[in-house]
């Protein structure tokens, strides 16, 4: 197939368009059309160049937009291929179908049910323990033989890796050595440091690879803190949390007996002033970098005012930095932790929106200086033992020491800046002056609001129906009716083709009330 597909394109033309420009609209119009399908090959770059009598870099040009608008996928040595063409745009039966973009649609039955046998199709984000978690809501059940298209935040683009580096990192886990004794309940030490090491390169801090936890995903770390906070103590721990924020998290530091008091969050992340009003807390978690859901970044002088007050007080503050690889809009903002010389941040961070939330793999780093809630919080790592096995810990230490991580994300965050163009685009196209995406300055999800009528929970059960999952804003909040109605989608998953059904199909069901 791929040397027809030469012949399809054909010559480039049109003097008046860009040569990338027509690559791309020749190969996009052949897969709309249907004549290029789900799996065929495309030509090398170089022989399609040769063909059309352009230079190697305008098709390698080429290819990476299609790349990143979901029309073909490419692999580093190997074939281009076609993705989601020959009418991916329906939503095929889930007996005997070929899923669209790749196999991102999945049969009836994939969501975890509920209570009385209706499945739960509110979304979270990956919580880094293997799931993608929802809060408790019962949702409407996708009609019979309708595949499901999940476009609730918090699932990564899993298959964006390079697959030979991914094999590599596997082969190194399988070439370890063999050994008699368990695992080191705080990581290996060559995951440590390499964990440490992407800190220093990326989040603007270089922690002692020994101050350095690994765990079994975020809410297993906020769990652990919890637990050492509460053993510190001797009685349930005070944690402020933002509202609205991670329900799971918040979970994670009920279940560990701790009790979460809820504050406001702003255009600037955290209400400081309704912080300081609380009761004494204990801890304070935020998420500075691209607060969740609604994207708010905490600008520097309020994180050294958050600083400073947690200097005062005594509280320790837990950041979660989950997405701060994709920040497409302003420079990136340094982690919280590499402002801290109070010794009050620990950090945490993971592996769930840039490789695999199945891989269970996350991290503390606890501050330099040693005091009694550090020491609490490696006590209750070791009580729990070792939780992420260690062929786990061996393959995502090579992917960083051999540059994949890096490599993968720079591929993903041209993925995820087509997505958010492509969001805005829809939404500002709707004709709707009152619908808004928002969230849109760093990470791989949207918030789209609305004045009304239609609820947001109508609207998540009305898109279920139609085998697309989406979450109602209005389940991040720790006080009931406080948001605005809107819906909280992922796009990193998605193709481009994929996307746009989603959002052609919000933009209806919030237009239909």
């Amino acid at each position: 197939m791929d040397q027809d597909v030469v012949h399809f394109v054909g010559g480039l033309v049109d003097q008046s368009v860009g040569k990338v420009a027509q690559v791309v609209a020749r190969v996009r119009g052949l897969v709309d059309s249907g004549v290029l399908r789900d799996g065929d090959r495309m030509p090398s770059t170089r022989a399609m160049a040769a063909e059309l009598g352009v230079a190697r870099g305008t098709v390698v040009a080429a290819y990476d937009q299609l790349d990143g608008e979901g029309y073909i996928r490419t692999r580093q040595g190997a074939a281009a291929v076609v993705v989601g063409g020959g009418g991916a745009g329906t939503v095929p039966s889930a007996e005997g179908s070929r899923a669209t973009g790749g196999g991102r649609a999945a049969p009836v039955g994939g969501p975890a049910t509920g209570r009385g046998g209706r499945a739960t199709l509110a979304g979270d984000r990956a919580s880094g323990d293997g799931s993608t978690t929802a809060p408790p809501a019962i949702r409407r059940v996708p009609h019979p033989g309708t595949a499901v298209l999940d476009a609730r935040p918090g699932i990564p683009a899993v298959t964006a890796i390079s697959q030979r580096d991914w094999r590599a990192a596997w082969r190194a886990a399988a070439d370890a050595p063999l050994r008699n004794g368990l695992s080191d309940p705080l990581g290996l030490p060559e995951l440590r440091t390499q964990i440490a090491a992407q800190l220093g390169l990326t989040r603007g801090f270089s922690p002692d690879p020994e101050r350095v936890v690994v765990t079994a995903g975020t809410s297993d770390a906020i769990s652990v803190v919890t637990e050492g906070l509460r053993t510190l103590l001797g009685r349930s721990p005070r944690v402020a949390v933002e509202d609205p924020g991670y329900p799971t998290g918040r979970r994670a530091v009920t279940s560990a007996g701790g009790t979460v008091l809820g504050v406001p969050v702003g255009a600037d992340g955290l209400d400081l002033d309704a912080l300081a009003a609380l009761p004494p807390v204990d801890a304070v978690m935020v998420t500075p970098t691209h607060q969740y859901p609604l994207g708010s970044v905490m600008p520097v002088a309020r994180r050294r005012s958050l600083l400073d007050w947690a200097t005062r007080t005594g509280t320790l503050v837990l950041e979660d930095d989950y997405d701060s690889e994709f920040r497409h809009r302003g420079s990136p903002v340094p982690a919280l932790a590499a402002l801290d010389r109070a010794g009050s941040v620990l950090h945490l961070g993971g592996f769930s929106k840039t490789f695999d939330p199945r891989l269970r793999c996350s991290w503390i780093v606890l501050p330099a200086a040693e005091d009694d809630r550090s020491a609490a919080v490696l006590a209750a790592r070791r009580a729990r033992g070792p939780v992420v096995a260690e062929p786990v810990q061996v393959a995502v230490a090579h992917l960083l020491r051999s540059g994949a991580l890096r490599r993968h994300l720079g591929r993903v965050r041209r993925d995820a800046a087509h997505r958010r163009e492509q969001v805005l685009a829809r939404v500002g196209a709707s004709g709707d002056a009152g619908l808004e995406a928002r969230a849109l300055d760093g990470g791989l999800h949207a918030v789209v609001t609305w004045p009304g009528p239609a609820t947001g929970h109508a609207v998540v059960d009305g898109m279920a129906a139609l085998g697309v999952l989406v979450a109602a804003l209005d389940d991040y909040g720790v006080r009931p009716g406080s948001l605005p109605t809107g819906v909280v989608l992922g796009y990193g998953a998605l193709t481009s083709i994929e996307l746009d059904r989603v959002l052609g199909l919000l933009v209806s069901a919030i237009a239909a009330g």
